[in-house]
């Protein structure tokens, strides 16, 4: 995998040039020569979003169940609610 890096005028001035570099790899970005984005193809960005999964798929996911998730104990007491 080849990183490549490009100013923010670069890319402005050839987007083409960047497009095709994210086919060898992630492209940087900079913004006064600090790194301030990152250019990904679509199939890299699917493979790195693909595996993220939410917090309710990895509780209902085999073996959960045996996972120790410490909670924060609630110090507060409940109102009484007036229905009436």
């Amino acid at each position: 995998m080849t990183v490549t890096t490009l100013s923010g005028r670069e890319l402005n001035q050839d987007l083409g040039r960047a497009k095709r570099a994210t086919k060898d790899g992630p492209v940087i970005i900079t913004d006064r020569g600090r790194p301030a984005h990152v250019l990904l193809s679509f199939d890299e960005y699917k493979r790195l979003t693909g595996k993220m999964r939410t917090l309710g798929d990895m509780l209902a996911a085999p073996g959960a169940e045996d996972v120790d998730l410490p909670l924060p104990q609630r110090t507060e007491r409940a109102r009484p609610v007036d229905l009436s």
